[in-house]
């Protein structure tokens, strides 16, 4: 079993609806105690499902106290039967429980322009909301599953100011990963007392630098949403100041949280074998050294050759070229694989050979660093996987 540390103020129940199998629990409730705190960020995609524009609407004005996230069915592209149907769920919960509908935020994830089965939702609602458990985090991680081989889950403890706090939280996802906010779905709580601007700022920066850091295969998803939940029912009390030690402290363990679950999903990416972090160094900004990193993330070039284990390293360097960074002096770049030089000074390293580049390709985690040659002191990371045979079985068969 995942080692996880529950949150005081949360419940959490699941259930099978089979809304697309019949394998495992598709149905996820969590039960937010009164008083807490609750913020989200969501996909900047235009095209955005519809349970992810009534969480937006019901967040407006309200205080989760309930959410609602069902697999197998991402209620999306389905126009205003989409924003009934989510609404119709969100409607289900609050008559079970004695909520207002709009303290029901709703969350879906599978395949995009089919009906959502709000009938098969609201027979196994009850089931769920029976079901509701302190320490049902993993059962809930698994439930949110689509093409995910492995539940992810993480859970972290720490003292701030001589205070315990503990946040945990799970994820999912596994393609159509390359967030404009988050992955595709992810729920973290924490005991800490925190005011809900406070919480949204760090959510915000923990999601910049770590869900807004990974690909998988440069899709955006329609129904990204990322959730974290502040019950207060620990001895932590953060007040409304972001320049405070104690906040910074915060924040870095949702950041570390967040972390892991991000890097948990490039590691399921579908059909990966390889865990790759690209690290750009000494840009002009940080958007510089992103536009290079995602460059070579995005490379299916890049992403077969570290499949076949291939030293092929003029595609990280052909990558690097065609990012569009302006004025880009090529004598002043060097690229490495792990510890081995591969391209010093803008031309192939003397010191480079094929046996250094294939041992390094056949590592199960590689590191590739790009200095873009003094022009600036911003760096950033991106992580992404290999592209391999399975990646496209998967997708062509996500359907059937």
């Amino acid at each position: 079993m995942i080692p996880f540390y529950p949150i005081p103020g949360i419940r959490i129940g699941t259930a099978l609806a089979q809304i697309k199998q019949a394998q495992r629990d598709d149905l996820t409730v969590f039960e937010i105690a009164p008083h807490s705190t609750g913020v989200a960020v969501f996909t900047q995609n235009a095209f955005c499902a519809a349970p992810v524009t009534v969480a937006r609407s019901h967040l407006q004005t309200h205080t989760p106290r309930y959410l609602l996230i069902n697999s197998g069915n991402a209620n999306a592209g389905l126009g205003e039967r989409g924003i009934q149907d989510a609404m119709t769920t969100c409607e289900a919960v609050a008559q079970l429980t004695g909520c207002a509908i709009q303290e029901v935020l709703p969350f879906s994830t599978g395949v995009i322009g089919m009906p959502l089965p709000t009938d098969k939702i609201r027979v196994a609602l009850p089931q769920a909301i029976t079901s509701l458990v302190p320490d049902g985090w993993e059962k809930a991680a698994r439930a949110i599953m689509t093409t995910d081989t492995f539940p992810k889950l993480y859970s972290l403890r720490t003292e701030i100011q001589g205070q315990p706090v503990t946040i945990t939280g799970i994820a999912k996802g596994a393609g159509m990963i390359k967030p404009d906010m988050a992955t595709m779905l992810a729920f973290l709580a924490t005991d800490a007392k925190v005011p809900a601007p406070l919480l949204q700022t760090c959510l915000q920066q923990a999601v910049n630098n770590t869900f807004n850091r990974i690909t998988v295969d440069g899709d955006t998803s329609t129904n990204d949403a990322c959730v974290l939940i502040a019950t207060g029912q620990g001895g932590l009390t953060l007040d409304s100041q972001t320049d405070t030690q104690t906040y910074r402290h915060f924040c870095a363990s949702v950041e570390e949280v967040c972390r892991q679950l991000a890097t948990a999903i490039v590691k399921d990416g579908e059909g990966a074998t390889k865990f790759i972090t690209v690290i750009v160094e000494q840009g002009e900004s940080e958007a510089e050294c992103l536009q290079v990193a995602y460059a070579i993330a995005h490379s299916p070039l890049v992403k077969t050759a570290f499949f076949a284990s291939d030293p092929n390293w003029g595609r990280i360097l052909a990558a690097v070229g065609r990012a569009g960074v302006t004025h880009l002096n090529i004598r002043d770049v060097n690229i490495y694989l792990d510890d081995v030089c591969i391209v010093k000074d803008g031309a192939v390293a003397d010191t480079y050979t094929e046996a250094q580049g294939r041992e390094v390709m056949s590592r199960k985690e590689i590191v590739i660093r790009v200095w873009l040659g003094h022009r600036g002191h911003h760096q950033t990371q991106v992580y992404t996987c290999d592209f391999s045979y399975d990646y496209v079985k998967i997708n062509a068969e996500y359907r059937t």
